[in-house]
């Protein structure tokens, strides 16, 4: 691929709301001592397993995660609900997740120098849509004034990556002069708050990217995008059963199973070969040795996971400067979590440095990006 397709411009909008491990624990240690006393008789009777209690140093272990931002706070913490509470919008309205990447979508076209003018394709690529249709994307299309087409792209944790090659492959066919790939990551209605092993996983935030042709570029941080590598195998260690079917099959629309829930060591011990693997081969196959990336922004699911990862691609455990950590503040917010790093991390680089974008998750999915700071 020749370097004409670059990122010019990327967008962070967080929440105004958090919740630390401590608050986290102490509401779910609430509920589920109040569960283990309503259900004492079929507990002690074999029925029923006790719910087991946590700790915010038990979630850090286990995740490296200290507090995760939400959307909305209200109802997620009270032990009557464990569930965030959305206020109902009328059609007419903006909506909840629309919201969130409009706010992140002007944030990158304002660094990439751009106005709606300089954009004809918008992608909102995340885990989660909050509807089937009209999609997402032609709703922020419309609220920002662009004109072209746009469309939503549901590919999990590897979303933004996956997202982000098919804007590189549209700047490159010349089929758009300019692409926003946003993710807005409304994770928290998914959350299953009465499960000890992963309430305390995601959190809410939203991104954007711009892609352009770099005879258009103005912006002060630019990137070309070398190459993009993206691969699925599919796997049921990550799951969510959500879906519309549920009205004709009479289940509960809203058990366990609908709700996000995975195999984790299954996931663990999967996903961190097939991840060192995908960008080992990536970057051998653009004839780049793994020694010469300056930068690596990894997907942000688990510290433990990133550690690993990048301790077999070095042989040795990363620095924060080669491989920055965001999840310790952010929590895992799905396909955000490597573009969080790369907003974050990515002017400070000189005209040369080389840099990997990499998410891996549900499907198994894997998806990565190497950039050339320009």
């Amino acid at each position: 691929m020749n370097s004409s397709v670059v990122i010019s411009g990327v967008g962070l909008w967080t929440p105004e709301h958090s919740i630390s491990n401590e608050e986290l624990v102490t509401s779910y240690n609430a509920w589920a001592e109040l569960f283990n006393l309503e259900n004492e008789t079929a507990i002690n009777a074999g029925e029923m397993e006790a719910k087991p209690l946590s700790s915010a140093a038990f979630i850090e272990k286990a995740s490296g995660i200290k507090s995760r931002y939400i959307y909305s706070k209200k109802g997620a913490l009270d032990i009557h609900r464990m569930r965030p509470i959305l206020d109902v919008r009328e059609d007419d309205q903006v909506s909840h997740q629309a919201e969130m990447a409009i706010s992140a979508a002007q944030k990158a076209l304002n660094a990439a120098n751009k106005t709606a003018a300089d954009i004809d394709m918008v992608i909102v690529s995340c885990a989660y849509t909050q509807r089937s249709y009209p999609a997402i994307a032609i709703e922020v299309q419309a609220a920002l004034g662009i004109e072209g087409f746009g469309f939503d792209m549901l590919v999990a944790c590897s979303a933004a990556t996956f997202g982000l090659q098919r804007a590189v492959d549209a700047v490159k066919a010349g089929t758009s002069k300019g692409v926003l790939v946003i993710n807005p990551e409304l994770t928290s209605p998914q959350v299953n708050y009465m499960d000890r092993d992963s309430h305390f996983i995601f959190g809410d935030v939203a991104t954007a990217v711009v892609v352009e042709s770099s005879e258009t570029c103005q912006s002060a941080h630019a990137f070309d995008v070398l190459s993009t590598k993206c691969v699925t195998s599919y796997s049921n260690n990550i799951r969510s059963n959500f879906g519309y079917l549920t009205r004709a099959t009479d289940e509960d629309p809203y058990s366990a199973d609908k709700l996000f829930h995975q195999n984790g060591r299954k996931v663990f011990k999967e996903v961190c070969p097939m991840a060192a693997d995908h960008i080992e081969s990536h970057l051998l196959s653009e004839g780049i040795n793994v020694s010469a990336l300056k930068r690596w922004w990894l997907h942000q699911a688990n510290i433990n996971m990133n550690l690993l990862i990048s301790k077999r691609l070095l042989g040795r455990d990363a620095t924060l400067e080669e491989a920055p950590v965001v999840l310790d503040e952010y929590a895992n917010t799905a396909s955000a979590g490597s573009i969080i790093a790369f907003a974050k991390y990515h002017d400070d680089l000189s005209a040369g440095d080389i840099g990997v974008i990499c998410s891996f998750g549900a499907g198994y999915s894997i998806g990565s990006l190497i950039l050339r700071k320009r």
